[in-house]
């Protein structure tokens, strides 16, 4: 299964009835798994979940942690990026070659690397103390 196919199959499931934007994403682990996600969306709006942290939770929940490729696709005019936090959550657990595909319904597609999405990030060296 194509990371493509994946995500856009999945987008079907996203839980959106109050922004009806559905997105879809699919990571490849190191060990070739495919995980997907869809955004989840709840009235209270603060409480959704966005489709790359469900597909990074699905990866965790399986005991991987190594992403080295994402897909995201969304119904918009121009490919849709992660939000903030998905980016940092992305950059958690692949390393900043990785590539991002972001991608529209109609095929409009613009890859990119983790780094390029997220320069500067905040990464485990920060933590270093010693």
């Amino acid at each position: 299964m194509t990371l493509k196919d994946a995500a856009r199959g999945v987008r079907e499931n996203a839980h959106a009835p109050y922004s009806n934007f559905k997105v879809g994403a699919a990571i490849r682990t190191a060990s070739g798994t495919v995980y997907q996600g869809c955004n989840v969306e709840n009235v209270a709006y603060p409480e959704g979940t966005c489709a790359e942290a469900g597909a990074i939770a699905a990866m965790c929940a399986a005991g991987e942690r190594e992403i080295v490729e994402v897909y995201v696709i969304a119904e918009c005019p121009a490919p849709v990026p992660p939000c903030g936090g998905c980016r940092q959550k992305i950059a958690e657990f692949a390393a900043g070659d990785v590539v991002v595909t972001l991608a529209t319904t109609d095929g409009i597609e613009k890859s990119m690397t983790v780094a390029d999405l997220l320069p500067g990030a905040f990464d485990a060296s920060f933590m270093d103390t010693s």
